[in-house]
């Protein structure tokens, strides 16, 4: 198996928002670790899940794996082409045409304006969008518009495809090819990172975990294992937070 990523000891820092009368001031804001020491790797084949609670960092390390975020220390070393499907809208414009934001997309993942010609045809075969393809964005159902930047993302036969939250749009026929595409990705020797609270999902297709916690690896390894000891631990302080409300 191959090294598609190497992480080693990245730390990433954001500053705490100041509210009130501190927003005002102009002290330099604390800042807040969003990455603190974090080191993994991705092989061929391999399917990794982040997990964690809201703002543990498995965005931020979505976003430094494929380059948006540049780590304070540390490093992320890469080897293969990297599509990130992220929030609708980044990377998109919504004044433009469907067909204008696929080449965009693909020249951000840095394609040419002739190899996206040529992938076009399959993207609009794959997202069923040929007939409103030259519409603007904004005229697009939120279904609409992630079939067509998954059919963009995964033409581009991504050798690390980076998803933060399983792609749920569009009907049961679209899902249904999403997740064969998928798996077809992974089993050509590829590998992706998803980041998901949907334990269901993560289970289905991931066999590698690492919970985030505050920006640190609480576990890693066995998908299973580590989702053990993510609701083990996330329970227990649940229950430990309701205890002390009542006292």
């Amino acid at each position: 198996m191959s090294l598609l990523v190497d992480a080693k000891n990245v730390r990433l820092t954001y500053p705490r928002p100041q509210m009130g009368l501190r927003s005002l001031l102009k002290k330099r804001e604390p800042m807040v670790p969003a990455l603190d020491d974090v080191t993994f790797q991705l092989h061929t084949g391999d399917r990794l899940a982040l997990v964690g609670l809201n703002g543990s960092g498995k965005s931020t390390l979505l976003r430094t794996i494929a380059g948006i975020y540049e780590p304070e220390t540390g490093s992320i070393d890469v080897a293969g082409k990297i599509v990130a499907l992220f929030n609708l809208g980044v990377g998109m414009r919504l004044d433009m045409s469907g067909r204008a934001n696929v080449m965009l997309l693909g020249m951000v993942a840095g394609c040419s304006q002739l190899e996206m010609q040529d992938l076009m045809p399959g993207i609009l075969a794959f997202s069923g969008l040929e007939d409103v393809i030259d519409d603007p964005l904004h005229t697009y159902s939120q279904g609409m518009a992630m079939r067509l930047i998954f059919a963009t993302a995964t033409e581009l036969n991504p050798e690390i495809l980076l998803l933060d939250e399983w792609i749920g749009a569009g009907d049961r026929l679209f899902r249904e090819k999403a997740e064969k595409r998928l798996e077809a990705i992974v089993s050509d020797s590829h590998g992706f990172i998803l980041a998901s609270h949907n334990t269901i999902i993560i289970q289905r297709y991931c066999t590698k975990g690492l919970w985030l916690d505050d920006g640190k690896i609480a576990a890693a390894g066995d998908i299973d294992e580590v989702l053990e000891i993510f609701v083990r631990e996330t329970s227990r302080r649940a229950k430990e937070d309701e205890a002390r409300l009542r006292a």
